[in-house]
């Protein structure tokens, strides 16, 4: 059943790499839980205490607003495949934007994605697994284009807009800090 360790080890950095799919989790104090579904090959495990996901631009930001207000960051992957095995990652996040020393450091880790917003960066805490038992077996068919083409349709002229009009304050009203030193 479940399983705490300090850090990731081999085999979970292996079972990452074998996700198509990642869900993330963050809650301000007072406020809505945000629990996110990534995909489209958006995430590195830069070492066995960091991993970090290329956000893109989607219909809120809530993952910013919720990481400037207080910090905690969970993600989950979870197999659908034939070995059970549900893997949790707890830890601080931070959001590093274009602007920020680190971005290119980070940003060289990724391929190029339409509408990318920035990077989310979560230093690990701890790690859990536990037997996804009960998740249903599903198969992967591949990858949706609808984002990529939305993005590229918009331009970045369009995504800036975008990014006012959407993702400049959480569904709380938690400023994102995105339009902060474009």
């Amino acid at each position: 059943m479940a399983r705490f360790y300090p850090a990731l080890e081999e085999r979970h950095r292996d079972f990452i790499a074998a996700q198509k799919l990642f869900f993330t989790a963050t809650a301000p104090a007072d406020g809505r839980i945000n629990l996110s579904p990534k995909g489209m090959d958006s995430l590195r495990v830069l070492d066995s205490r960091r991993v970090a996901y290329l956000d893109l631009t989607g219909s809120g930001n809530e993952t910013a607003a919720h990481l400037m207000k207080d910090g905690r960051l969970t993600l989950m992957f979870c197999s659908f495949d034939a070995e059970p095995l549900i893997l949790r990652l707890y830890g601080h996040g931070q959001v590093v934007r274009r602007q920020d020393a680190a971005w290119a450091e980070l940003r060289r880790h990724f391929p190029a994605l339409p509408g990318e917003r920035q990077l989310i960066v979560l230093d690990i805490d701890s790690v859990q697994t536990s037997c996804g038992y009960a998740v249903p077996l599903f198969g992967y068919r591949g990858e949706r284009d609808t984002l990529a083409r939305w993005a590229e349709k918009k331009g970045p002229t369009g995504l800036l807009d975008y990014w006012r009009e959407k993702n400049a304050v959480s569904i709380d009203g938690l400023p994102t800090g995105l339009l902060e030193n474009p």
